[in-house]
């Protein structure tokens, strides 16, 4: 089945293990820093305006969000890392949290989206969040997001800079992508039903 994401419904949040779903359908984990526009990424896939909370300030998603994708399959909203306001402790639960998601049994992920900023280098946890999907063996999808920020002139140059520090081969998926335009939303669209056949 083709997935559209014309139906995209908030399902449940998950405070930890317990809270995982495991009922067979397919998830999309999207994981990005906190101040990456991933609300407003998952927002322009299921053409909302407040399906994933927005905020003014970085580090608004604590716990892993699940939404449910044409009745068929999950869209994972996982917590941003990075530059978010939060306390030491509150920090370490995201990370414990995180790691339970992705060393899972149940082997959740179907395809790891991983949310970078066109207009920077990848960080030092974008390096750490592309190797985790990568050690789960699931396909990545890289979205560079805010490409409506940049000059054309700027686009080529951004992307090289971007495949050369998470050292992405030819055949890895990397979308450029503006939550504010929806460019790039088709194929990022395509490409996560490609993943599931």
């Amino acid at each position: 089945m083709a997935f559209r994401f014309t139906n995209v419904e908030f399902v449940r949040s998950a405070a930890n293990r317990s809270g995982f779903l495991r009922d067979g359908r397919p998830q999309f984990a999207f994981a990005g820093r906190s101040n990456v526009g991933k609300s407003s990424v998952i927002n322009r896939l299921a053409g909302r305006k407040n399906l994933a909370y927005v905020g003014a300030s970085p580090g608004k998603t604590t716990q892993i969000n699940y939404f449910l994708v044409d009745q068929s399959a999950y869209l994972v909203d996982l917590p941003g890392y990075g530059y978010a306001k939060v306390s030491k402790a509150e920090k370490e639960r995201w990370g414990r949290l995180m790691e339970n998601y992705f060393q899972d049994e149940g082997g959740l992920i179907t395809v790891g989206v991983l949310i970078v900023d066109i207009r920077h280098k990848p960080t030092a946890n974008d390096l750490i969040m592309h190797d985790w999907f990568r050690q789960t063996g699931c396909p990545e999808i890289v979205v560079a997001n805010k490409l409506d920020k940049l000059k054309k002139s700027q686009v080529e140059p951004a992307l090289a800079l971007i495949r050369e520090t998470l050292e992405l081969t030819e055949e890895d998926l990397l979308v450029p992508f503006s939550a504010e335009k929806g460019q790039g939303k088709e194929e990022l669209i395509n490409l996560l039903n490609k993943a599931c056949q």
